[in-house]
């Protein structure tokens, strides 16, 4: 799993953003024990400075809990891994949709692309 990091926002919000795709995604399953902070790090190729934060913001918002002595572990809360996906799965289409009237499109040509490209995908 290779982590792209940019410039464009700070490093630690990239790499919750990673974190709770695996989360949202099922790769890191509720209750799953995650990676240490080193070796999250390291996968990442960042500083274990900068994946502590991550992962304690992440505590903030209760995607992950710790347990003092054996490590940091997925919220079994369904219902919260479930509304995050949620709301990321909203912010990308919106992101998309504004997107594609700033170019010119109208909702009704843009549900008539997607058809489309569903049609595509779905002959291949």
């Amino acid at each position: 799993m290779k982590w792209r990091i940019d410039s464009n926002s700070p490093i630690y919000r990239q790499l919750m953003e990673y974190i709770v795709i695996h989360i949202v995604s099922g790769r890191y399953v509720p209750g799953e024990r995650l990676p240490s902070v080193r070796d999250l790090a390291e996968i990442a190729a960042v500083n274990p400075n900068t994946m502590q934060k991550a992962l304690t913001e992440l505590e903030k918002e209760g995607l992950v809990y710790s347990q003092r002595t054996t490590g940091r572990f997925v919220t079994q809360d369904k219902e919260l891994i479930q509304k995050k996906k949620k709301n990321i799965a909203l912010h990308e289409i919106d992101t998309f949709l504004t997107k594609m009237e700033s170019m010119g499109f109208s909702r009704n040509e843009i549900r008539q692309l997607i058809r489309e490209a569903q049609e595509e995908t779905s002959s291949e």
